[in-house]
């Protein structure tokens, strides 16, 4: 493995007006962080996952080359974890999820879902699907507070 020094990404809610630094795990997930450092700046918007428990996320386009696999995966993330997920229309397609008609991603058949896990007792697992692992590519090392 190339060793490199360490990387790291500003990541804002801008109409809030706040935002972290994370670094990115390369050691750990060496293609995510590699496929989303490629594809900076990257932006959407954010939703609350009320559902999912303590987490905010941001739904954008597929832009790695072909997804990660899945490396460095969990299915418990810790506060600060910045985790990858890819869906297809299907998965996220269900009025139950709560996404108006409109939402930007709606008509596309994969989406990737960057999310920031802010607080503890995280489970992912999906009513309909079972157990969601994420890829944890990314750690907040400073601001997570905010």
């Amino acid at each position: 493995m190339v060793d490199r020094a360490d990387r790291f990404i500003e990541v804002s809610l801008d109409k809030r007006g706040v935002s972290c630094t994370a670094k990115l795990l390369d050691d750990l997930a060496p293609i995510t962080c590699e496929a989303v450092w490629n594809a900076l700046p990257l932006g959407g918007d954010v939703y609350h996952a009320k559902y999912a428990r303590n987490e905010i996320y941001a739904l954008v386009p597929p832009f790695a080359p072909e997804e990660p696999p899945l490396e460095n995966p969990t299915i418990t993330p810790i506060p600060g974890d910045l985790c990858y997920f890819t869906f297809t229309d299907t998965q996220l397609g269900t009025k139950s999820y709560g996404y108006e008609t409109d939402a930007k991603h709606q008509g596309r058949r994969q989406v990737v879902d960057l999310a920031l896990f802010y607080e503890r007792n995280n489970l992912l697992i999906n009513g309909d699907a079972g157990w969601v692992p994420g890829i944890v590519w990314g750690t907040i090392v400073d601001g997570l507070d905010r």
